[in-house]
């Protein structure tokens, strides 16, 4: 349940304009929704900003239709992070607004207005093969009311790729770096940039980069100070992150922008 939907209810209790059964039957549901084999988070969003999202890998398609069918009849936005083709169908048999990004295997449900974030998150990749990693970073980051900008296949086996688009990171108030083979992007994108950059190391890469853990070392060995890591195919958390950080600065301009007109 969004906030506004919240004060909504309180302030029509408070004007007599809706008595107290009724609004706890519009209640009911908060803070949790107990499924039997899920308990469905309404209360998230008020406590983080952002509705409980579903990890679609391991859950049964009943499982996944029951959850989405409890978060959206609540109002909220819907996000499915690892989900099939055949769970996008599941779920827009639910809600026929659902959009499925193949590449990234999210399903999003949009039904309240997302309010956007100033600045921008700037995803890059070391190579192609990190593609679905980093697009389910923007996805989830755009979902949340981020701009996203995509800079693809700058890995340092070709390092003047990604010194041509110095501007744009030096632009980004949050950066994405996903890599997999040794792991080395985050920490040359640390080196250049007074910005905060969240490494995501993939799976990507021949038999000693051991389905990621070497990308994953490295990057938590990084010589660039300040480098926050995900685990290994962790594109959602990376999102999740960026957009909390850039909610924050966000929130602090506009609070001071709020102090200097009142000094005025």
């Amino acid at each position: 349940m969004e906030k506004d939907e919240l004060r909504i209810i309180l302030k029509n209790i408070q004007e007599g304009n809706l008595d107290i059964d009724t609004a706890l039957k519009r209640l009911r549901h908060m803070p949790f929704e107990s499924l039997g084999y899920a308990c469905v988070d309404h209360h998230r969003n008020l406590r983080t900003g952002y509705p409980e999202v579903i990890y679609c890998t391991g859950k049964e398609m009943e499982q996944v239709q029951g959850i989405a069918a409890a978060l959206l009849s609540q109002g909220s936005n819907l996000l499915a992070t690892r989900a099939s083709e055949e769970i996008f169908e599941a779920i827009q048999m639910i809600h026929s607004a659902a959009v499925y990004h193949k590449l990234a295997r999210l399903v999003v449900v949009q039904q309240q207005q997302i309010k956007q974030i100033s600045g921008t998150i700037v995803v890059i990749t070391a190579g192609t093969s990190d593609l679905p990693v980093a697009e389910e970073a923007a996805v989830v980051a755009e979902t949340f009311g981020n701009k996203v900008e995509r800079l693809y296949d700058v890995g340092v086996a070709g390092i003047h790729r990604l010194l041509a688009s110095i501007e744009l990171l030096q632009e980004a108030r949050v950066i994405i770096a996903v890599a997999g083979m040794e792991g080395a992007l985050a920490s040359v994108v640390g080196g250049l940039v007074d910005k905060p950059v969240i490494a995501v190391p993939t799976s990507v890469g021949y038999g000693a980069s051991f389905g990621g853990l070497a990308a994953l070392l490295a990057m938590l060995n990084s010589c660039a100070s300040g480098i926050s890591v995900m685990n290994i195919d962790n594109g959602f958390g990376a999102g999740c992150l960026a957009s909390i950080i850039n909610r924050q600065v966000d929130q602090a301009l506009h609070t001071n922008l709020e102090q200097d007109r009142l000094k005025l």
